[in-house]
């Protein structure tokens, strides 16, 4: 029982976990291709500065080089970005 209570007590206390998303603009070369998209992010990477180390590779990964970071935000902004994201909308 005393462990029960130790667990429920942690839980309590520790910190609501946020959504973190970013959308960005990325391209690649030869012919020129430019997207615009919105990527589920990392707890830890919720700054510009984390976020473009969190996706870059992601992206590179397809053969696209990040150009940057447009903005960090929550769930709430998803809807209106997922339209302007079409078929990159949570993609990477």
């Amino acid at each position: 029982m005393k462990h029960a209570l130790l667990i429920i007590a942690l839980l309590a206390a520790a910190p609501a976990q946020a959504d973190c998303y970013a959308d960005y603009k990325a391209k690649q070369d030869n012919p020129l291709r430019l997207h615009y998209g919105v990527a589920e992010l990392p707890d830890n990477a919720c700054s510009k500065g984390a976020a473009t180390k969190a996706l870059a590779p992601r992206l590179a990964r397809q053969g696209w080089t990040l150009l940057n970071i447009v903005s960090i935000f929550g769930p709430e902004g998803l809807d209106q970005r997922k339209a302007s994201a079409g078929q990159y909308f949570l993609r990477y």
